[in-house]
């Protein structure tokens, strides 16, 4: 399977997490299968068996744990020439979390068997994997110290441009974009009362950031909620 002309890899780094070198890329696509998710599908469930890993090659996936009540905590985002579901493949776990399509979106799938094949012909592959795994995982650890370190203004921010990007990922610079979250959803992520929540919100307003209704919030100036989410930087 070739890469197609339109697969956006120019911008991955080595150091990038999801991405491998283009020896190891370039086989696992030839290896893989197409698939397409509607927006919002559900690509794999928590407990589920490890029988693949993905490559997004168009669109957007949401990896996320959702509680007894119904709160969902987002872990990260896919974005497109990144691999990922990996670990559950390597270690034979079943999934730890679930994965759902942010946008329609166009993966690679690379089934376990295959990739298990791959890897004992070539066990130098394996140090890349390790690799990519270890970035995975400190990405999570710094993202847990901001979460807990940070001042709320600056979490709140960040929580909101997470927002926008999993409700709007392709919306144009300029155009205002309504949230569909509310005070207290917003409350339980951060573990702080609606109160607090609403006291900066009401702050941002004033300022012309953005303006608070029932159960959404409209952005006004995305670019001063950027340099907000970076103040404790």
């Amino acid at each position: 399977m070739k890469q197609s002309a339109n697969t956006p890899r120019d911008h991955l780094t080595a150091g990038s997490v999801g991405a491998l070198d283009p020896e190891l890329d370039a086989l696992l696509r030839q290896h893989a299968r197409r698939q397409r998710l509607a927006k919002k599908e559900l690509l794999f469930a928590r407990g589920s068996a490890p029988d693949a890993m993905f490559c997004i090659e168009r669109g957007l996936v949401r990896l996320c744990v959702t509680s007894a009540s119904g709160r969902e905590a987002v872990l990260g985002l896919v974005t497109p020439g990144h691999w990922f579901g990996e670990a559950s493949v390597f270690s034979g776990q079943a999934r730890a979390h679930d994965a759902f399509a942010v946008v329609q979106s166009d993966l690679l799938v690379l089934p376990a068997k295959t990739l298990h094949r791959l890897v004992d012909e070539r066990p130098d592959f394996l140090l890349q994997f390790l690799r990519m795994m270890g970035l995975r995982y400190k990405s999570t650890l710094d993202r847990m110290d901001g979460s807990v370190l940070d001042p709320l203004p600056v979490r709140l921010a960040r929580k909101l441009l997470d927002a926008h990007t999993l409700e709007n990922p392709n919306a144009r610079p300029g155009v205002r974009v309504v949230l569909d979250v509310s005070q207290e959803g917003l409350g339980h992520m951060l573990g702080v009362s609606r109160q607090s929540v609403n006291k900066v919100l009401k702050q941002w307003e004033g300022l012309g950031v953005l303006q608070v209704s029932y159960r959404s919030i409209l952005l006004l100036d995305l670019k001063a909620l950027k340099r907000l989410a970076l103040q404790a930087l």
